[in-house]
């Protein structure tokens, strides 16, 4: 499954279970008999009030089509993981609205079922798998995360280059730590080449002074004509 980058292993068992179950929901009340439509839709108006201007036959059509879409969504890859949350979400929240509305469905006081309001509440699962999807990280937020915890791990050595979305070259950033990068090595490179050549001169001054004497100067000598 892919979306706004690949989906994460964790997500694949909650879109299929939650999808398949959803879109085989939808499929069976396609064809539902009136008095499926008329409890439905009676549960349904109670909270809702103003779907009494759609007969019951016309609900559970529609409440057929949403379902099917949904479980649809839910199971296909290009459907990015955080829309297809977000629509779970909505639909689990309008169930739960409706096991809250609707007498006889919970104890009285409490938001524990009733033995009739266990099938209904058991929607509050799918409610809390929507909210897992749609607030699960964004995938490209994720990786750059993760790469800025990997340039802290050594030391900030490495230099974060700023780049164009397209062909990927470097940005006006990237050029200017290259740059400095480069005029840093180059001022390195110029430091040591001095510091050798001085232990150089020195160690051969020191040579001199030990064959010679020490009052000896390498001016005039023969072994330096």
């Amino acid at each position: 499954m892919s979306g706004c980058g690949k989906v994460k292993a964790w997500q694949v068992p909650l879109r299929l279970v939650t999808g398949a179950f959803i879109l085989h929901s939808g499929m069976e009340k396609w064809d539902g008999p009136d008095e499926q439509a008329q409890g439905v839709h009676g549960m349904a108006r109670q909270t809702f009030p103003f779907l009494e201007n759609i007969d019951a036959p016309r609900f559970l059509k529609l409440l057929a089509a949403g379902e099917i879409a949904l479980g649809a969504a839910l199971l296909t890859p290009m459907v990015p993981t955080r829309l297809a949350g977000a629509a779970l979400t909505g639909f689990a929240g309008s169930l739960m609205a409706v096991y809250a509305q609707t007498p006889g469905l919970r104890k009285e006081g409490s938001v524990w079922p009733t033995p009739d309001g266990i099938g209904v509440s058991k929607d509050s699962w799918l409610l809390a798998i929507g909210l897992a999807l749609t607030l699960s990280p964004h995938q490209k937020h994720h990786k750059h995360l993760k790469h800025l915890k990997h340039l802290k791990g050594h030391g900030g050595r490495h230099q974060h280059h700023c780049h164009h979305e397209q062909g990927g070259r470097p940005g006006r950033h990237g050029h200017l730590q290259q740059a400095k990068q480069v005029a840093q090595e180059a001022k390195e490179a110029r430091r040591l080449a001095k510091r050798v050549k001085g232990l150089s001169q020195d160690g051969h001054s020191h040579q001199h002074s030990h064959r010679h004497g020490p009052g000896h100067t390498r001016k005039g000598c023969p072994a330096h004509d």
